[in-house]
């Protein structure tokens, strides 16, 4: 692909030192240089499948991405929103047969994106520092942002709000998004897990650390009390701090790297990793950015050989399970599948499938449940538009997306979704909502965890 350049006189050489340390020109140029352009990712990339366009490829922004660290172009805005239309999925990832290491090149053009200030905008720089920088660094302000966006929800002043027309004071883009705000929940996680728990009148096999995140803490925290309940089922002492910070996936895949190692090095303190087997996430988008601390530490004397050990002993919760041997669920009475009420199918997170490789793992687990009966999704791994905060900053592509992702769920007539990741499945559920499904969105974690349930209880069960 033909760059074409559009620096004049010195500008291309003259790039400062710190630059070219830490942005494209300062990478390893064998990562630059991997692509061999054969074209195997075009069909896996949905930006490129909307638009056909080159640019709007792997291998087209790759050229870009190349370009830009041999000093043939500057970084512009027209480069900035290239790198923010791509959804950051992998899929290339997952089809290139020359193992392009995608992941960091995008990581450190949007990093550099953000250093050189060519993105733009007071109001996007207001958002970002709000929430990126400030949110999402504060656990315990979060929480409290939380429980007053609780307070809202279910004290009857949003139903009130919505009824004044005050919403129509807003910016046309949040009146958009406010109806999309997920239900924050009545208890956290912390509320609901105690900082260890061992197995009922078994001695442990293994003792892990959980991580509980950000959103799904808010949000979805009876996913991380029924990941604990599947461990200790299978024999796990879980250790699960209560205030725990964000792992930095945000914060890395919006061009925020140092603000990314700022956390890594806060949880690689907040878990004795040498007296864990393993550290679990159960979120496939976070899961696939804390796998890599020692790759983002490398350079940090005090904390390289640390997160080596982090990154060998991190695991997603399904690889975990299958790795170690999931203990078996003897059939109840009450799990024979009736009126295709057990019926599930599954959607691979990006992040999950692409990012971790973990794809059979799930689909093996969810297999166990007895008289669950799993159905194929067409276009299981293609994204769903959610993509960390994609929906909020490309709405139109992440709409188009999220109807397709739909419309493949309403083939298989399943009245279940199964997701493991927490912005899928907000997104997804968002979306079925919108077209009047009646499915639901679980965590596979949740059905398990009912399913040991109703194996120890001879009867149904659902989350505490």
């Amino acid at each position: 692909m033909k760059m074409k350049n559009h620096e004049t006189g010195a500008a291309a050489v003259d790039r400062s030192t710190e630059s070219r340390r830490s942005g494209l020109a300062g990478l390893d140029y064998s990562v630059l240089q991997q692509c061999m352009h054969c074209g195997m990712c075009l069909p896996t990339c949905p930006t490129y499948d909307e638009t056909g366009l080159e640019r709007n490829s792997p291998r087209g922004r790759i050229a870009l991405m190349r370009a830009i660290a041999d000093g043939e172009l500057e970084v512009t805005r027209a480069f900035a929103d290239e790198m923010y239309y791509c959804l950051g999925c992998l899929a290339c990832v997952s089809a290139c047969p020359a193992g392009v290491d995608y992941a960091t090149m995008f990581e450190t053009a949007r990093s550099e994106i953000e250093q050189s200030g060519a993105a733009g905008g007071g109001q996007r720089t207001f958002w970002r520092w709000l929430t990126v920088k400030t949110l999402f660094m504060h656990p315990r302000l979060l929480r409290l942002v939380g429980r007053v966006l609780r307070l809202y929800q279910w004290s009857g002043l949003e139903g009130l709000v919505r009824r004044s027309g005050l919403m129509r004071l807003l910016p046309e883009r949040l009146r958009e998004l406010e109806p999309q705000t997920p239900r924050v929940a009545a208890r956290f996680s912390h509320q609901r897990i105690q900082p260890v728990e061992t197995p009922s009148g078994v001695r442990p096999r293994h003792r892990v650390g959980l991580l509980t995140g950000c959103v799904q803490d808010l949000v979805l925290p009876e996913v991380n009390r029924d990941t604990v309940d599947v461990l200790l089922a299978n024999g796990c002492e879980v250790v699960t701090p209560a205030v725990q910070h964000c792992c930095g996936s945000l914060h890395a895949h919006n061009g925020e790297l140092e603000l990314s190692r700022i956390l890594a090095r806060r949880l690689i303190d907040l878990f004795k990793v040498e007296e864990l087997d393993a550290v679990i996430t159960n979120a496939g988008g976070c899961g696939s950015h804390l796998k890599h601390y020692g790759k983002l530490l490398a350079d940090d004397p005090d904390y390289a050989g640390r997160a080596r050990e982090w990154d060998r002993k991190c695991r997603d919760i399904h690889e975990w399970l299958v790795e170690i041997g999931p203990t078996p669920i003897p059939a109840t009475v009450g799990d024979k599948a009736e009126g295709g009420d057990r019926t599930v199918t599954y959607h691979h997170s990006c992040h999950l499938c692409h990012g971790q490789k973990v794809r059979t793992q799930p689909l093996d687990l969810l297999r166990m449940i007895p008289g669950l009966r799993l159905v194929p999704l067409p276009e299981s791994d293609w994204c769903c538009g959610s993509a960390g905060i994609y929906n909020i900053t490309q709405p139109g592509q992440a709409a188009k997306l999220l109807e397709r992702k739909v419309g493949a769920i309403e083939t298989t007539g399943a009245p279940v979704v199964a997701t493991a990741n927490p912005g899928c499945h907000l997104q997804i559920q968002n979306g079925l909502k919108a077209a009047g499904s009646a499915a639901g969105v679980r965590h596979p974690m949740t059905l398990l965890a009912e399913a040991y349930r109703r194996s120890r209880n001879g009867s149904s069960g659902g989350s505490q």
